[in-house]
């Protein structure tokens, strides 16, 4: 009798668990906070933030660790991580509410609101519409550009320009490649057409109406704000604070700020036809025209699951799943990197903020709660992401320590040095200059630094070392930018060009500016 009267109760409190705890796996109740806590100090990640919403309800909205590596300050659901390329989804939605109003087409020309845009082909410039712009379908290769624009002094109509007179790698509409500029010139159009500016469209019609109060949408308004990560990278494998990047040029593609308590808003309008406490924020028609599938990326890469393809909309990826569709964005900038996704057909939204740039749990974090709801294997992302990251990293860092070998044999220029100096253009970016580093203690006789700096990047400047040849070894005064070799060419005697480089992570594409 005993025995019944238990085997009952334990009945009782398993069905009240389940009925109970249903939208809750394991993972989330019981996994997450020793998991994340592990996380962090595994990929050196000072400070992370998580956001779970099912079926319209917060359920999870936490931070972990600190604003700041070394000081005691730490994360909370309040604090503003730099969101950048999760940006795009809101000017993507942003032109599709405008569309939905009838007072613009998707389609329509570039050219009808910006009569003066010019792409390198004439052809091109006739055809370009808003939704190639915001598709990536330009022909350009991914982030081609974006060494002129990123954290430069140029303007945003300066920008514009600049990107116009690219030559793509591509043909028009034959192959995706990310393009922030694109962005830049939707959000002049989003301006011609609403009569408002970018980012006053934007708190008009997101930021005010889905109450996300804390939400910063314009770069420098990072300066005076409370509560709010300090970026971070890694540097010769040691974790180093970075300034807030100041990107306002290039707004509609990067600029905004956020926390997981105002994306939760955002979350949960998205996933409820637009609806946030009661009210239309955003037209339901807006939001599937914005998730409408319109350019092919690839197909899909997952290391355990089924996922077939990847997909481009207005500002946002699409994946299928294990037989869902996943809606999602990623954003890197200057010490962050950060996630959001959702699954429509689960009701559900996942946001993972850190702030170094060099981690990949802002992804595996992702995956791990999505496949705990959707009640597949525990996979360990985080793992499986940092040996394959501990590995490029390793040959990285190999290559780069040959390079600097090199330089530390001191080999002699093939021509004097000075010959190096002198002004050097590039026919779309502008100039560069090369100079003599004034380093007292590095200047040696037959092998003294030189050191580069550019028209448009007055806050950037490199160090080229010789090491052998006539390449030179240029580490940028950023770490961002990354460590590279730029070969020059020389013929009879004279220096004629040279071929600059960035960490791919800004572009992969490269520039020649050739002496004056």
């Amino acid at each position: 009798m005993k025995s019944r009267v238990l085997s009952l109760i334990v009945l009782i409190q398993l069905v009240f668990v389940e009925s109970g705890n249903t939208q809750v796996p394991p993972f989330i109740s019981d996994s997450l906070d020793l998991y994340v806590e592990r996380a962090l100090a595994d990929w050196q990640v000072p400070g992370l933030a998580v956001l779970v919403v099912k079926d319209g309800k917060v359920v999870v909205q936490k931070g972990y660790g600190y604003l700041e590596d070394g000081k005691p300050e730490k994360v909370d659901e309040h604090t503003l991580f730099m969101v950048a390329s999760n940006t795009k989804a809101f000017t993507g939605t942003a032109l599709a509410i405008l569309d939905i109003e009838g007072k613009c087409s998707m389609e329509d020309l570039v050219t009808k609101y910006l009569p003066g845009f010019r792409m390198k082909d004439p052809w091109v410039t006739e055809s370009v519409t808003l939704t190639d712009m915001l598709t990536h379908r330009l022909g350009m290769e991914t982030f081609q550009g974006d060494f002129m624009y990123w954290e430069s002094d140029l303007t945003r109509d300066e920008v514009i320009e600049k990107f116009g007179m690219l030559t793509p790698m591509y043909d028009f509409r034959a192959k995706w490649g990310y393009c922030n500029a694109g962005y830049v010139v939707a959000g002049a159009c989003l301006e011609q057409i609403s009569g408002m500016t970018w980012e006053q469209f934007i708190r008009e019609r997101f930021i005010g109406p889905l109450n996300m109060n804390r939400t910063l949408v314009m770069t420098r308004e990072t300066a005076d704000a409370e509560n709010i990560a300090a970026a971070h990278t890694l540097v010769d494998g040691r974790l180093q604070e970075v300034p807030h990047c100041q990107i306002d040029n290039i707004a509609p593609a990067a600029s905004i700020s956020s926390s997981v308590s105002d994306l939760s808003h955002w979350l949960i309008a998205l996933l409820d036809s637009g609806r946030y406490q009661g009210r239309q924020v955003i037209p339901y028609e807006a939001i599937v025209k914005a998730q409408y599938p319109r350019s092919i990326i690839r197909r899909a890469r997952h290391p355990f699951n089924e996922s077939n393809y990847t997909l481009y909309a207005l500002g946002w990826d699409l994946q299928d799943y294990e037989g869902k569709e996943i809606i999602s964005h990623t954003g890197g900038v200057d010490g962050f990197v950060t996630s959001v996704a959702m699954i429509p057909s689960e009701k559900l939204g996942v946001v993972v903020l850190t702030n170094t740039d060099m981690n990949g749990l802002y992804q595996a974090l992702k995956w791990e709660i999505f496949d705990a709801y959707l009640g597949l294997p525990y996979r360990n992302y985080s793992q499986a992401y940092l040996e394959r990251y501990k590995r490029m990293w390793d040959r990285e860092q190999k290559m780069v320590n040959a390079w600097r070998d090199s330089v530390q044999m001191k080999l002699p220029t093939s021509v004097n040095i000075d010959e190096f100096t002198g002004t050097y253009r590039h026919d779309v970016y502008g100039n560069a200059y090369i100079t003599i580093a004034a380093e007292a203690d590095n200047y040696l006789p037959l092998q003294p630094s030189l050191l580069l700096s550019f028209e448009h990047h007055s806050s950037l400047t490199a160090k080229l070392e010789h090491i052998s040849g006539d390449r030179f070894l240029a580490t940028y005064s950023h770490p961002l930018w990354g460590i590279k070799v730029f070969p020059f060419v020389i013929e009879y005697g004279k220096v004629k060009s040279f071929t600059l480089s960035v960490a791919d992570f800004l572009e992969f594409t490269t520039y020649e500016f050739v002496k004056e």
